[in-house]
């Protein structure tokens, strides 16, 4: 039994004694009380059931992203070796058509290179790595994000290694104000087209496909907020870097898990 379960057990255990032992000081006064009456139970109602099934699928958000970095190495297998920067511009190589002078994030690629010893480090659009295990082979994986110029939005990739290979098994670009590591889910959170709710999308690993696939995609009220607000046309997705959902204003900077 984990630690942290066995110290939520003796907390369970000390919070139920402590009740019984309440319960025994006050005796019976008072006894139970009514919570009123229960509502009649409204079992689920199946709407259309001689519905046709629609000619094509759905839009396939939960489509893997999975690929080999070419041109990078991992020494000993260790993907803590890995220097991030050189995955970035892996990357920038292999994806011209966006990365190029006439791509939509061509200016990321000059950015990157203040990531470099002797560069001007606030010019970099490199965030913190992170590197904890989600594909549960016990290894720790690589959980990469970037900003992306002059759109503003931001890429989180994951990549782990096999065979001795390093191999991105995430890829999205959005409007993001947060992300979070969770157990082996990777919790994305985007602006709403409506202030004070926002999209929080839940990444896991597939081990058919063997990649992070869409898990749950949650619309949330978090604030007061009640005026509409139009998303930023710099902010759209791009399809090329995996399914995305929301556009929205300029992206914040990765969490902490």
């Amino acid at each position: 039994m984990p630690a942290r379960r066995r110290a939520r057990t003796a907390l369970a255990v000390a919070a139920v004694a402590l009740l019984s032992a309440t319960t025994a000081a006050c005796g019976d006064s008072g006894g139970l009380r009514g919570a009123g009456a229960t509502p009649t139970a409204v079992s689920p109602v199946r709407l259309w059931p001689g519905l046709r099934p629609a000619s094509s699928p759905a839009y396939p958000y939960d489509a893997a992203v999975r690929k080999t970095v070419k041109g990078v190495t991992v020494p000993g297998d260790d993907i803590r070796a890995v220097d991030p920067v050189d995955v970035v511009e892996a990357e920038f190589r292999a994806r011209p058509d966006d990365y190029g002078s006439k791509g939509p994030y061509h200016a990321t690629v000059g950015r990157t290179e203040q990531c470099r010893p002797g560069g001007e480090r606030a010019r970099c659009p490199l965030l913190k790595p992170y590197y904890r295990d989600l594909t549960g082979d016990g290894r720790p994986d690589l959980t990469l994000g970037f900003r992306l110029y002059p759109t503003n939005q931001t890429a989180v990739r994951v990549y782990t290694v096999e065979r001795h290979d390093l191999v991105q098994v995430l890829a999205d670009n959005d409007a993001i104000i947060g992300v979070e590591l969770a157990g082996r889910a990777l919790i994305e959170r985007s602006p709403a087209d409506i202030s004070g709710y926002e999209y929080r999308t839940t990444w896991v690993w597939d081990p058919d496909q063997r990649a992070m696939t869409f898990s749950s995609d949650e619309y949330l009220h978090v604030g007061d907020g009640r005026k509409s607000r139009s998303p930023s046309p710099s902010a759209s997705p791009s399809p090329s870097a995996g399914p995305s959902r929301s556009a929205g204003p300029s992206a914040g900077a990765m969490a902490s898990p």
